[in-house]
Order: structure tokens, then sequence, then C-alpha cells
């Protein structure tokens, strides 16, 4: 059976299913969603649903209902894959905005190399789309919300590490994107 999940549809119902009662997580994922359709001349036609539909899942994992280890990425990507959803988009959610340096943060990197991640255009919009949207869905450049992320988590945290060793690479993304934009 096809799977709705990754069209934008899908995938909204999917997330507004989860996320309201968190307030500004489900605030940011709206916005994610609308920068990612914002983004979407940054990738093939064929990748433009996908992308969209990854926006809206990329933080599904922090539902309390859907929480095994706590890395929202792969509580996210195990949940969509036990729907069936396609391995590109359970993938997508695995590799959000640099999960791989959180994930060495957590210990979990066994955990998450189980999701090959994909190097493309569609990774770098969904990051370019998460890295420039704040946390209540402010619109925000690249520094502000990397520094706003730093802010929110003290030194020595697992996301406040993460996040300032993924800060070149995600940088790069965003610029990547910010160039097929052009």
């Amino acid at each position: 059976m096809p799977s709705a999940l990754d069209t934008p549809q899908g995938a909204a119902a999917l997330a507004e299913s989860l996320l309201p009662p968190l307030g500004n997580r489900w605030l940011h994922t709206q916005a994610v969603a609308a920068r990612a359709r914002e983004a979407t001349a940054a990738v093939s036609e064929d990748d433009r649903d996908l992308l969209v539909a990854a926006a809206w899942l990329h933080d599904i994992g922090y539902a309390p209902e859907l929480r095994e280890t706590g890395f929202h990425p792969l509580d996210g990507a195990r949940h969509l894959e036990s729907l069936g959803a396609p391995s590109r988009l359970v993938r997508l959610v695995a590799h959000h905005s640099g999960a791989v340096y959180e994930a060495e943060q957590r210990g979990l990197s066994a955990e998450l190399a189980v999701y090959e991640r994909e190097d493309s255009p569609v990774l770098d919009a969904l990051i370019f789309a998460d890295m420039t949207t704040g946390p209540a869905g402010e619109s925000f450049d690249f520094d502000t919300r990397i520094d706003e992320i730093l802010v929110r988590y003290e030194p020595g945290t697992e996301v406040h590490n993460a996040i300032s060793k993924a800060r070149p690479y995600l940088s790069e993304a965003v610029a990547r994107v910010q160039v097929r934009l052009r």
C-alpha cells in the first residue's frame, strides 16, 4: 500500500496529530514546513513534496508518546519506519540538522547509523528550513538561529556540544541552498 506520509498533506496530518500539545514546537514545525515550501526551488521537482513532508515530520520524535531514546531524530525515524513510511523520508528525519553530531554526544551513533545519511540538495534544504527558523516559528538568519540554540542549551550539554561541532557543516548546507535559490 503506498504511503501518504511522503506527501505534504499526509505528513502535515501526522504532525498535527502529535505536536500541537507541545506549543512552541508545533509553531516551529509549521514555520519550518513553510520555509521548506519557500526553498523547493533548491531541489529537483521530483523531490519537492518529499522536502516539505520531511519538514513537517522532522521533529515528531519530540512527541511524548514516541520517546524511546530521548533523541528526537532517532525516535521520529523509528516511528515513521514503524508506520511504513518511505525509506528516504525516514532517513531525512533521522539525519536532519546534523543529527550525527548529537548522536555522538549521546552515545547513539550506532543506532543512528542504521539510517544511511543522504548528502543531497533535499537534506541541505531541510537543514536550511530548520536552521533559519526559531523555536517559536520566528524567521532567523543562520547565525542568529545557531546562537539562539547555544544560549538555550547550557555549555556542556549534548545539544550545545553537538551544535558547536556541527556549525560548520550546517553553515555549508545553508550556504549551498542559498546559492541554489539565486
